[in-house]
């Protein structure tokens, strides 16, 4: 496909597929999936076939499989954790006159698909004349709901136009579905991860059925269930049967042209390590119960609702952009939707959206999708912290086996084990136990959620500061040294002070101190006393920060401006990603970055560097950033914002904003980048708005890009709702509901209370362009270029 034809259709609100595109296939089952966090739905065809990859996930539902290593070595991870696909009851299944729907064979006259974000559904329109000459109209509308955790549904609805027409549809749940062949083929991965689940249970009633399964190794079992609403011609036949993989309920009646065959479709799923078959059994049943209870119009009306509120807060509105304003609108309904019921599991990178990563978890939740969640669902960001909470025994377990104290989270996980079997990418990159501490720091700060700090970031933020006070050393000059680790650029491995890894350690530490202080009978249970606390604020204020006075920037760490720089106009346009084509070895050694780490560093520590710093950092990084990394656009726009580089800001912003629907990294058939995703609404909001929050309290300094004529965006904070509207010249601050606040406007105070107040934006300041490594320039969309 062409990189400027994309599958789908401009609209504010809806995303659109006019016509079936079987080339596009794996991306638009990624983009059309629908979750609410703990069950995902990959936007498959009803009748599954034809498919990229068949998609029904359960949060953390895993499946252990072999790490292979050329070489085993001491304190790496056994085994793997995979999300897997369980058993699909997406599947519905239509004969006309014995003729299977199959869009492969017969004439297809019209096919549409419509992703609605205001109600939460997929909708399907399609049109076809069977090989045998019958046409049909076939309507379907899919949604995993929000408010009922552990149910979706389906309404299908068949017509027939020209003649009678004896029509046969199965309705059917499918375990142990066939699945595309993985890539890197090891036997033994194929091996644990075909036919995965075992079946303990199958039972069927007139219209329903639920099958109960367990896996191999990992030691889950599930339930799937289904039930039925059927409306059709008297003398409508309806049976149900069931078996060990499959269950069906099969509805056969004869159409008049003119007449309609409706059935609604309940599916109920759960899943657990530690219930029994019969309890599994009684609630998947029990949620069946509540749904039909509800019906399928109140199903969809608690949607709208649940939407509505959500959108009345978390809308952002661009003026002059009407393809940025439909992907900045996907984007934060896919987060919405990995994140709104996940409740206390892991959030991966893909969300529920594809099997992408193994379904793991990474420090992608807490830098990038929390900081959107903690001020528009603080709920939800409240539960992912407090899943970081759950797993702690292990990740103190991990540390020791390391030889250090405090807890070593895992680099990728899905239930809490270390899961990267390449180590200086993974167990290297300690960084993420700063990012959790950080997200800590950031939620409290956007929610003032005292209990919050104390029953679940105090015990958070002690474990990382020992952590670091472990990992860490003072040297002969005393400065504290963090050595042998690997920053958020994965091009650049196993180096001494990454300064990204020391700030936000820094940080971690003074933090825990802080905190400790503030809740010390909860600290002192925690085992934390005066002299511990002290030893913290020590490594905090002695921690080694390496600059390049020659250059008049920081490093990204010890000694990289001193590296050769990649030879990139040498390097072909097909040679990127740089990793599928190079050794690392070669990688490590020269300067070239995969994705922002310094960069983020000025975003996520910006008090410790002035504007001059910044621009002469970012101006820098700039020359040698690849962006290999979905990660890296987001952080790139906030920094160019800051900077004064509002074009090249909104560029960025593009590109994170339409990974997905226009498919740039070439992998959306995996599933969405969520992290990129949330990424875009950080850019919007932390750099075109200029916010920033902590402990002192909120504060603004937009610059609106030319491209833009307005920026109108929500946010919560501490139990507030604050609407910011922008335009080149002013910013309005309205106060939507809650008390009184004060907040600042590039650095004047402005109290809010009843009426909306504006403030003059100043002009920006001129700057010298920056150039990006050859050939790697986002993508430009600004006015005039």
């Amino acid at each position: 496909m062409s990189p400027d034809v994309h599958p789908f259709l401009v609209e504010p609100w809806q995303v659109r597929e006019p016509k079936l595109d079987l080339a596009a296939m794996g991306q638009t089952e990624s983009v059309f999936a629908l979750s609410n966090g703990h069950i995902g739905l990959r936007g498959n065809l009803d009748e599954g076939e034809p498919h990229a990859t068949p998609g029904t996930y359960l949060n953390s539902f895993y499946e252990k499989r072999p790490l292979p290593y050329a070489e085993g070595g001491y304190g790496y991870p056994e085994s793997g954790q995979t999300i897997i696909n369980v058993t699909n009851g997406k599947l519905i299944r239509l004969l006309v006159e014995d003729e299977p729907f199959d869009l492969r064979y017969g004439e297809l006259h019209h096919h549409e698909r419509v992703l609605d974000m205001r109600a939460g559904t997929l909708t399907r329109d399609v049109e076809w004349v069977s090989p045998a000459g019958r046409t049909v109209k076939v309507r379907s509308v899919r949604m995993v709901s929000l408010t009922q955790r552990a149910i979706a549904a389906i309404r299908y609805e068949v017509e027939v136009l020209d003649a009678p027409a004896l029509l046969v549809v199965q309705s059917e749940l499918v375990a142990n579905e066939a699945m595309p062949a993985r890539s890197g083929g090891d036997p033994r991965v194929e091996a644990a991860l075909t036919d995965p689940l075992v079946s303990e249970f199958f039972r069927a009633g007139e219209t329903s059925a639920t099958l109960i399964h367990s896996t191999r190794q990992s030691g889950l079992r599930m339930a799937a269930a289904m039930d039925h609403e059927v409306y059709g011609p008297e003398g409508t036949s309806i049976s149900t049967e069931a078996f060990e993989d499959i269950a069906r309920t099969t509805v056969i009646t004869r159409l008049e042209p003119g007449q309609t065959l409706s059935i609604v479709k309940y599916l109920g799923y759960g899943w657990s390590s530690r219930r029994s078959q019969p309890a599994l059994y009684d609630q998947v049943r029990a949620a069946l119960a509540a749904a039909r209870y509800t019906g399928w119009e109140g199903l969809l009306a608690e949607q709208r609702e649940y939407l509505d509120e959500f959108w009345s807060v978390a809308d952002i509105e661009l003026d002059g952009d009407a393809e940025l304003q439909q992907a900045v609108r996907l984007a934060i309904f896919h987060v919405l939707q990995a994140m709104a019921r996940a409740e206390r599991r892991a959030i991966g990178a893909k969300g529920l959206t594809g099997e992408g990563y193994d379904g793991h978890t990474f420090w992608d939740t807490e830098t990038f999708s929390l900081p959107m969640m903690s001020f528009l669902l603080p709920d939800a960001a409240a539960d992912a912290l407090r899943w970081r909470q759950s797993i702690l025994p292990l990740a103190k377990e991990r540390a020791a086996q390391l030889g250090l104290l405090g807890a070593a989270f895992p680099w990728r996980t899905i239930r809490g084990h270390e899961c990267s079997g390449y180590w200086p990418a993974g167990t290297a990159a300690f960084h993420i136990n700063a990012d959790i501490a950080d997200a800590v720091r950031r939620h409290v700060a956007a929610t003032g959620d005292v209990d919050f700090e104390r029953e679940v970031g105090l015990e958070l933020l002690v474990e990382t500061a020992r952590f670091w006070r472990s990992l860490g050393h003072h040297d002969a000059s005393g400065e504290f040294r963090i050595d042998g680790v690997t920053g958020p650029d994965e091009y650049t491995a196993i180096v001494d002070n990454n300064v990204y890894t020391n700030l936000m350690a820094q940080l971690n530490l003074l933090v825990a101190a802080d905190v400790a202080a503030r809740h010390s009978r909860e600290a002192h249970r925690l085992g934390v006393n005066a002299e511990e606390m002290a030893s913290w604020r020590d490594a905090a204020k002695a921690m080694r920060i390496p600059y390049d006075e020659a250059l008049g920037v920081h490093p990204q760490s010890e000694g990289f401006t001193h590296h050769e720089v990649w030879d990139f106009e040498n390097t072909p346009p097909d040679k990127y990603p740089l990793l599928l084509h190079y050794p690392y070895f070669d990688l490590y050694r020269k300067q070239v970055v995969k994705q922002a780490d310094l960069v983020l560093a000025m975003q996520l520590r910006p008090d410790v560097f002035s504007l001059e710093q910044m621009r002469r950092n970012f101006a820098y990084y700039e020359a040698i950033t690849v962006r290999d990394s979905s990660l890296s656009a987001c952080t790139q726009a906030v920094i160019a914002a800051w900077t004064g580089h509002l074009d090249l800001a909104y560029d960025y912003l593009a590109e994170s904003a339409l990974i997905d629907l226009h498919d740039l990294a070439g992998n959306s058939d995996h599933g969405v980048h969520i992290a990129s995703m949330a990424g875009t609404w950080t850019a919007i909001v932390t750099g075109f708005g200029g916010m920033r929050c902590d402990e002192t309290g909120i504060s603004f300094a937009p610059r609106l890009p030319p491209a833009l004529t307005r920026i109108s965006f929500g946010l919560c904070w501490h139990g507030r709702k604050l609407r910011v509207t922008l335009t080149a010249e002013e910013a309005e601050y309205r106060l939507v509901d809650g008390p009184p606040m004060r907040l600042m406007h590039h650095g004047e105070p402005v109290a809010l209370a009843d009426e909306p107040v504006s403030m003059p934006i100043p002009p920006v300041e001129p700057v010298e362009p920056v150039e990006q490594p050859y050939g790697r320039a986002p993508r430009a969309r600004h006015p005039g270029s």
